[in-house]
């Protein structure tokens, strides 16, 4: 550079910057002593026992971490553990060099593991030998660190002794840590047992890898923690599944009730059946535009998922399980899905607080069909060598986000979105039989209250006045919904559904206008609602029925869609043009055109989601039943993804979770049957339908022909 004079310089760390290290880069002390843990298990040890003395007296506590690896000598102890970001296990990696006993490749490669120590005490001990050589001590004191002005200022001492403490053949390394930064309490102990009991996994655990934890003075701490073997005893449903490339490769999902559920049977399903064959290939993305999942874009290789799934219901729980309390405070601290690497554990994935795959929020749109952490035991399990795409976060908060692991966790969220498909036929059928009778919500109650609310939070008078024009509207369409359905139960829809799903929006709406002023949120959810309401108060409303053409009402939904038909290059083909599309049927004009575009809606995002080529619909107007003018849509697309008894269950889907909510087709049933109608899922020959639509989805809307 002209005009300048050049002077070189170094970095010159300054010696604080290890107890920078030590706090800010281990999160809390259970990580810091599983990152300990995990370097015992690098070091290729059966067993690593952690011992923790008078814990609860920072100045006299220990706590002991001893494994019987193979030990460091005073060249790695210099040059590998004396350097912190030391690149040596990240080279072993990369070469895929395994341990000599017992084949493991590492699981650190960052070079700060030990600074776990640093996070637990402020002293440390270390001993270690390795196979044919002397013994190594060190004594560390970290607070030297904070008197020193710069980092090589700080001289630690290294001995090399006859063996002490790891006497003749034996190796491995000691590590005691004094002077303890926190004091400990029963609840903190308890943790760290829950934490070293998930380091391995419970369902594949390395057989040749084994923890134990020791409370000397304070054994009674852990007192009243259910051992795992008790626990898996009360699942009542286990999934086993693995994920490769764009699909579930092997899947069998089971049911196993107890045996205090007499009236109920056992049931398996594999990968070999028929609707599971319709499922296995992934998709994800926007609503109606599903694009492909394919974990064989990045270096994550096969997952394996394994999971316990467990029944809450305090009526179920009163017949089969015996520690009540006990059971649910187990899932309450253990509940969710671990993510394991060559069977031990990633950290913080399934800790209390971190909802990685968002469960939470899945279960708020359909709460009685979605899974929580706290009735799942669920593990996802990858290879070291073959996950190299997945990288840890340096302060061991899980993987870095990148486009890998979005693939991965959207992986994980299909195969649990298809488990949950299988699941729930079988958790209705253990509340219908064995669950408590539901009660009805005072939902009037929490419309006034909402009212109120809306009344006080909101300032801007225009905004108001249109949330209460919402609100008023919804209570009168509920009192209608409720009336008619508290003096008969013909029209065959349950309140219990109506009611959970408004108190459901009322108490987020509550939520909002609480916690902050009113806003665009709020009429949306007010509109949402209503929408939803006046659906279902629609199936019982007896007025808007008149006589209809029912081709006209196909054509004219056929007009609402066409933009969308155009868009997806889907070809309808129809054939009605035959004198009976003349005859008038008694029908609800909005309520036709509205089953049909949900029908078709269906279909689209079929055809798109099997990747069918020359996309085509078929719709035509039938007789062929007897007593009944139909309208039979057909596809050709790969049929129903789900059992036809199911698909018109409320919040019954074959979709991902966030692509469809399961609602339609109860609608769409449950409104045939206010109007004496049928909602039929014919076998291909029941119509007269064309060859090449055998296969794909058939539905027809059957009205009763009284002329």
């Amino acid at each position: 550079m002209e005009n300048a004079t050049l002077t070189k310089s170094v970095f010159k760390p300054r010696a604080r910057i290890m107890l920078q290290l030590g706090d800010q880069l281990i999160k809390n002390e259970s990580i810091a002593l599983l990152e300990l843990i995990k370097n015992s298990y690098d070091a290729d040890a059966r067993t690593a026992n952690v011992v923790m003395s008078n814990i609860d007296k920072v100045e006299i506590g220990t706590i002991t971490i001893e494994d019987d690896g193979i030990g460091m000598d005073m060249d790695i102890i210099k040059n590998v553990w004396m350097e912190p970001g030391s690149d040596y296990k990240a080279t072993i990696f990369n070469k895929k060099q395994r341990t000599e006993k017992f084949k493991r490749l590492p699981l650190g490669e960052k070079g700060i593991g030990r600074f776990g120590a640093h996070k637990l005490g402020n002293t440390i001990e270390l001993v270690t030998r390795m196979e044919g050589k002397h013994e190594i001590y060190v004594n560390i004191d970290w607070s030297d660190f904070a008197k020193s002005q710069y980092l090589d200022d700080v001289k630690i001492n290294l001995y090399e002794r006859k063996p002490l403490v790891f006497t003749g053949a034996k190796t491995g390394t000691r590590i005691i840590i004094k002077n303890l930064k926190e004091t400990w309490t029963r609840g903190m102990a308890r943790d760290i047992y829950r934490s070293i009991n998930s380091l391995c996994s419970p369902f594949s655990e390395p057989r040749s890898f084994r923890v134990s934890l020791v409370l000397c003075e304070h054994s009674d701490w852990l007192e009243g923690l259910l051992p795992w073997k008790d626990i898996k005893e009360y699942a009542l449903y286990r999934v086993k599944c693995n994920v490769a490339g764009d699909e579930i490769k092997r899947f069998t999902y089971e049911f196993t009730p107890w045996p205090t559920m007499a009236k109920l049977k056992p049931r398996t399903v594999t990968e070999e059946d028929k609707y599971f064959q319709k499922l296995k290939k992934m998709v994800y993305g926007p609503k109606n535009k599903p694009e492909p999942l394919d974990l064989s874009k990045f270096a994550i290789g096969e997952i394996k998922f394994e999971a316990l799934i467990f029944d809450r219901t305090p009526k179920i729980l009163s017949i089969g399980v015996q520690d009540k309390k006990g059971f649910k405070e187990y899932l309450d601290q253990n509940g969710g899905i671990y993510v394991y690497r060559d069977g031990v554990r990633v950290y913080d994935y399934g800790e209390p607080g971190n909802d990685w795959l968002g469960l939470g929020i899945r279960r708020i749109n359909i709460p009685t069909k979605r899974i929580s952490n706290n009735i799942i035991l669920g593990a996802v399990h990858l290879k070291r060598e073959t996950s190299g795409a997945l990288i840890e976060k340096t302060n061991r908060e899980g993987f870095i986000e990148n486009d890998a692991y979005n693939t991965f966790k959207a992986s994980i969220l299909y195969a649990l979105d298809k488990i949950e498909t299988f699941r729930n036929p079988d958790k209705e059928k253990v509340q219908t039989i064995y669950g408590a009778t539901p009660k009805s919500e005072p939902v009037t109650a929490s419309l006034a209250d909402l009212r109120y609310i809306v009344e006080k939070k909101v300032k801007e008078p225009e905004l108001m006045k249109e949330i209460v024009k919402y609100i008023d509207r919804i209570e009168k369409d509920y009192q209608l919904i409720n009336e008619t359905l508290l003096k008969s139960a013909g029209a065959g829809l349950s309140l219990s559904i109506v009611i959970h799903e408004i108190e459901k929006i009322i108490k987020e709406l509550l939520e909002v206008l609480k916690k902050s002023k009113a806003t665009e949120r709020s009429l949306h959810l007010a509109k949402h609602l209503s929408q939803l309401v006046e659906g279902y108060s629609f199936i019982l409303r007896g007025s808007g029925v008149k006589a209809e053409t029912l081709a006209d009402l196909v054509d004219q939904a056929l007009f609402n869609i066409e933009f969308r038909l155009t868009a997806h290059k889907i070809d309808i083909i129809t054939d009605y043009n035959r004198p009976l599309t003349s005859s008038r049927i008694k029908c609800a004009r909005r309520f036709v055109i509205n089953s049909v575009l949900n029908i078709l809606d269906n279909s689209i995002w079929w055809l798109n989601y099997y990747g069918i080529q020359e996309k085509k619909v078929y719709i035509t107007i039938s007789e062929e039943m007897k007593g009944y003018i139909s309208i039979v849509i057909a596809d050709n697309g790969k049929g129903f993804s789900l059992p036809t008894d199911e698909v018109v269950k409320p919040f019954v889907s074959g979709k991902p979770s966030d692509m469809g909510m399961g609602i339609g087709l109860h609608l769409v049933n449950e409104s045939m049957i206010a109007q004496k109608g049928l909602l039929v899922f014919p076998d291909w020959g029941d119509f007269s339908i064309p060859k090449e639509f055998k296969d794909g989805a058939i539905i027809a809307l059957c009205f009763r022909n009284k002329e």
